[in-house]
């Protein structure tokens, strides 16, 4: 699959800014749905092509992987900093539409600080995102004080501010507060010796209380990329399903 650097100015940070964008191989015919694979706290947007085979779990399929750099942003407006929320949810679309063959029917899939911005995307933008799938999810951050109260705090305040339950930030009442004709699908995996598992265990429950259908296992492992790797077949796999493409044989 081609891999494209793409650097354009983000008029909503106000600076030159980056994704990598996997291309379908000029077999596969278009025009494409679109992936965005969101990376960790401590990444940049080249990190699942390092890190992983998502190059060769996506050959054959009609889907454009976009990986932005979201840098420590959390895919927030910021109460104090960057808007990467609005950067990433609504004009990087624009972008990607602007240069590449794409339509309808998009998702989203994200690990880590990844996962929280995968879910908070389809929560936020489902009729764009129909799926969303998050890996090790931080998926209290927004909703658990304990964010703000970490040896972190004082970074995640600048972000959330000092009350961001039941805000825009908070995936508890984003998921809550959609109607029902407009959830996404969503997807939640987390490894067993992960230390973000208690958050998606309580994720699980909260939409599970809700009625909110959603996909959620564990497996063993830990917040690793060898875990990731071997997961997120299962989320193309999610997605496929939903955008009804079939996955090509081998």
């Amino acid at each position: 699959m081609p891999l494209c650097e793409l650097r354009y100015r983000s008029n909503v940070l106000e600076k030159q800014t980056s994704a990598s964008v996997l291309l379908p191989s000029t077999d596969v015919p278009g025009p494409y749905h679109v992936m965005f694979l969101l990376h960790g706290l401590s990444d940049d947007q080249s990190a699942w092509t390092r890190y992983t085979s998502i190059e060769r779990y996506m050959s054959g399929l009609p889907i454009i992987v976009v990986m932005p750099d979201g840098g420590r942003g959390w895919y927030c407006d910021a109460e104090h900093g960057y808007a990467y929320a609005t950067a990433i949810g609504v004009e990087l679309p624009e972008v990607i539409r602007h240069y590449f063959p794409t339509k309808e029917g998009w998702c989203s899939t994200g690990l880590s600080m990844g996962g929280y911005g995968a879910t908070k995307l389809a929560l936020t933008h489902p009729e764009v995102f129909v799926s969303g799938h998050s890996h090790s999810g931080a998926l209290g951050f927004g909703h658990h004080v304990e964010y703000l109260e970490s040896d972190r705090g004082v970074e995640f305040r600048r972000i959330l501010g000092d009350n961001p339950v039941g805000g825009p930030n908070d995936l508890y009442a984003l998921s809550a507060n959609l109607a029902v004709a407009d959830r996404p699908k969503l997807r939640i995996d987390c490894g067993t010796e992960d230390f973000l598992i208690e958050d998606n265990r309580a994720f699980d429950a909260h939409l599970s209380k809700i009625g909110f259908a959603h996909e959620y296992e564990e497996f063993g492992g830990a917040h690793t990329w060898d875990y990731w790797d071997r997961h997120v077949t299962e989320a193309i796999d999610f997605h496929c399903r939903n955008l009804g493409i079939e996955r090509p044989t081998a």
